[in-house]
């Protein structure tokens, strides 16, 4: 492939921030986890982000945020997750994104470079294009044993929220205006406390479906680096004055993603759970979003899979399920790889394991 002459990738600084956003907002595969604020939020987990800009002249074509961690033992990971933000059609970019990340990984000594692009699996040519620049398929994930989702439910917008809810299926539409018809009502979160309102209903309800959850202040760096600045929202449902259900979600580009949601057990028959998801997929219409994504399912549409409850909520709001690509690698260090594949793999048994004992949705996808 050849590259033009013009094209080159820079780190990007502080000052590029904002243009930054912008190229992966309009980069045609936008992602919230390539903004700006996602690699913040992750620095206070451990990760340091490194961010890089490809321009075409005056023009920028592409953006990726990788996440360098050290591991003790074993070196540093690289991961760029969803990343690179750049439509994979313009395969000169991806590969001056890609190649740019694997000169920093093997300068910082790196067992390996990852990525789980957001590319439908039916893209065979995006397969293709990483498979020449030397990436291998990584761990082959189901459930929500990867990094990310390889299963999605995504929902077309259409123009206005009573054209988008004639697409849903009858019972969520009765859902819907039950809930409303029973007093619940709902709003956008304006300050942390309603963040520390929504944080004691993920807790609710990770202790009844028996799942781990972050502390508080990851919920507050979200807010801090993501929905302050106005990349995301967090949605309320409140019946009798207090807060019942919320969902947290997050806008890039024309797409709004799901990410976490909590609901008090004891409000369930008013369905709030129903009118805090249409409230955020009322916001994603109207901020002129074409997608609103329901993020993880298992992909498994037996009904005794004990995750299919999971599959039938969304699928009610008439989401469609999408396939992605998967994780790919790009392996510098082989030893040092094989020992952290074998670590890695441990961990993915025992996560196995716990769910099958408590048989509950990822913690990113509780209703």
């Amino acid at each position: 492939m050849n590259r033009p002459r013009s094209l080159r990738v820079e780190p990007a600084r502080e000052p590029d921030r904002e243009a930054y956003d912008r190229a992966v907002a309009a980069c045609g595969k936008p992602h919230f986890m390539q903004l700006w604020g996602w690699g913040e939020v992750k620095r206070t987990t451990g990760w340091e982000p490194l961010r890089f800009l490809a321009r075409d002249g005056s023009a920028i074509r592409g953006a990726l945020t990788v996440l360098c961690r050290r591991l003790p033992g074993l070196g540093a990971v690289f991961y760029a997750p969803t990343g690179p933000a750049v439509d994979y059609r313009h395969r000169a970019v991806v590969e001056a994104l890609l190649a740019a990340a694997a000169d920093e990984a093997r300068r910082r000594r790196a067992v390996m470079l990852r990525i789980d692009p957001d590319i439908p699996v039916q893209h065979r040519d995006a397969v293709a294009l990483l498979d020449r620049l030397s990436f291998r398929r990584g761990t082959e994930a189901t459930a929500f044993e990867g990094l990310q989702p390889r299963f999605v439910m995504r929902l077309p917008l259409a123009p206005t929220p009573e054209e988008t809810l004639a697409r849903f299926e009858a019972k969520t539409r009765y859902n819907i205006r039950y809930a409303a018809r029973h007093g619940v009502t709902t709003r956008a979160a304006a300050s942390e406390q309603d963040l520390a309102a929504f944080y004691r209903l993920l807790q609710l309800t990770a202790a009844r479906q028996r799942f781990a959850i972050r502390a508080f202040s990851y919920y507050e760096a979200l807010w801090r680096h993501l929905i302050a600045p106005g990349h995301g929202r967090v949605f309320l449902a409140e019946y009798q004055g207090r807060p019942v259900a919320g969902v947290m979600v997050f806008r890039c580009g024309d797409v709004v993603w799901y990410l976490y949601g909590g609901t008090d057990y004891a409000a369930r028959k008013v369905m709030p759970s129903h009118a805090a998801q249409w409230a955020a997929i009322r916001w994603a219409i109207a901020e002129g979003c074409r997608i609103y994504d329901f993020r993880g399912v298992s992909g498994n549409l037996d009904p005794a899979d004990p995750h299919y409850g999971l599959y039938r909520f969304k699928k009610g709001f008439g989401a469609e399920l999408v396939e992605y690509v998967g994780e790919f690698e790009r392996v510098f260090a082989p030893l040092r790889y094989w020992a952290f594949r074998g670590a890695f793999a441990a961990r993915r048994r025992l996560l196995r394991l716990l769910r099958r004992r408590r048989a509950a949705p990822s913690p990113a996808d509780a209703e």
